[in-house]
């Protein structure tokens, strides 16, 4: 929000209740518990320290990375929202920073992002480019544009021969290792660790499905 201290933000709607800055709320997806100090509200440019809110109000958490979309905060109950689907991308590319040494600073700036839901972002199982899907081949000259001023970092985007991106889910485990062992060059995982399949094109896709029957590929994944 703030270029010149990076500070990151993550917006939480209040459903029910009534909210009072220093709640110490609970991070259900991890059961830990998150200490409230300084919720901000926004107003157009402006933003300030939230004493209290209400349900319906949008409040503003200072988060580095434990924060992700579709996560519920509670005053102590298992509540379960239904999740926000993420969908397959319809475009990916090979990103590379233009110096090799800022390629680590590279990995932590996608996955920054991709926490955003700004864009898909998948790491290979072999090789050190990162993979990153979008809806819309414009989006590539946009999160270059904000790699490079947000993050210093400028980066080229190549072609990567890709169809498409699907994730996986099996029930039993070693069904993966299986999977793994014909098809490592083509397996990657998201900025989550949710396994990922990366099909050459259609043809490759409905094959692999046909030689795989236990494992589901997805086309979304809800994140709830």
């Amino acid at each position: 929000m703030d270029p010149k201290h990076r500070d990151r933000i993550a917006f939480v709607r209040l459903c029910s209740g009534h909210f009072q800055r220093g709640a110490k709320l609970k991070h259900v997806a991890s059961g830990s518990v998150l200490n409230v100090h300084n919720p901000v509200q926004f107003f157009a440019q402006d933003r300030d320290i939230a004493e209290d809110a209400f349900a319906g109000d949008i409040l503003g958490i200072p988060n580095h990375g434990k924060l992700r979309i579709g996560d519920t905060l509670t005053q102590g109950e298992e509540l379960h929202f239904t999740g926000i689907p993420h969908f397959a991308p319809e475009l990916l590319q090979r990103v590379r920073a233009t110096d090799p040494l800022r390629a680590k600073h590279l990995g932590r700036a996608l996955e920054q992002i991709a926490e955003e839901g700004a864009a898909r972002v998948f790491k290979p199982t072999i090789g050190s480019d990162w993979i990153v899907g979008v809806v819309g081949a414009l989006q590539f000259e946009v999160l270059a544009d904000r790699i490079r001023t947000e993050y210093q970092i400028p980066v080229i985007f190549e072609g990567a021969n890709l169809y498409t991106a699907r994730w996986l889910e099996m029930d039993d485990p070693k069904e993966l290792d299986r999977f793994t062992v014909s098809n490592q060059g083509y397996l990657a995982s998201d900025h989550t660790g949710v396994p990922v399949f990366l099909a050459r094109n259609a043809w490759h896709l409905e094959t692999t499905e046909k030689d795989f029957p236990a494992i589901r590929f997805k086309k979304t994944l809800e994140h709830s």
